[in-house]
């Protein structure tokens, strides 16, 4: 692995529905033109001076992203850490259960919405597809191998890390 690679931390947040579907959150980052602008991605972001370990610095971000309270995450496990293959980060995940009534808080400057599809669905081969995506960075689409999500397009390293973190969960692994 590249040892240039900037350091990220993000959280992974399931939880079951009232049908005891699992489920993924995903936020929609706001199409700002920025690097991951109007993509769909996981709470997260850079460690700060304050952050104790990586896993702190997902939890404050899922925080000031989504005004999801570290004390109502379960951390079930830390995952590989992903790098991504554009733009420069070695990103360490966290897979955590959430309580299903989670009230949202967005952080519209950065998250434009909330995603919650089903695990079941996301790892379906028959969801994948390639895909245009654009945005403001991307003004011509790219055509992305991903998966539609309510109009939105999943790919990348998020989409990733729910190749390797999804057949592990449905198996029942981390008992989610």
């Amino acid at each position: 692995m590249r040892d240039d690679l900037r350091t990220a931390a993000v959280l992974l947040p399931v939880y079951r529905d009232v049908e005891n579907e699992l489920r993924v959150v995903l936020v929609i980052r706001a199409d700002d033109g920025g690097q991951h602008g109007g993509q769909l991605g996981l709470p997260g972001g850079k460690p700060e001076p304050g952050d104790e370990s990586l896993l702190a610095t997902a939890l404050r971000e899922a925080e000031e992203e989504v005004g999801l309270s570290p004390a109502e995450v379960d951390v079930v496990a830390a995952l590989e850490p992903l790098a991504t293959r554009a733009t420069g980060w070695l990103v360490h995940p966290f897979l955590g259960r959430v309580p299903s009534d989670t009230a949202w808080r967005l952080q519209e400057t950065e998250i434009v919405g909330i995603l919650t599809p089903a695990a079941r669905v996301l790892a379906d081969p028959a969801s994948r597809a390639m895909l245009p995506f654009s945005s403001l960075r991307f003004r011509e689409p790219l055509l992305v191998d991903g998966i539609d999500v309510e109009g939105h397009v999943l790919w990348g390293m998020t989409l990733r890390l729910l190749d390797e973190a999804l057949p592990r969960l449905l198996a029942g692994e981390w008992g989610v």
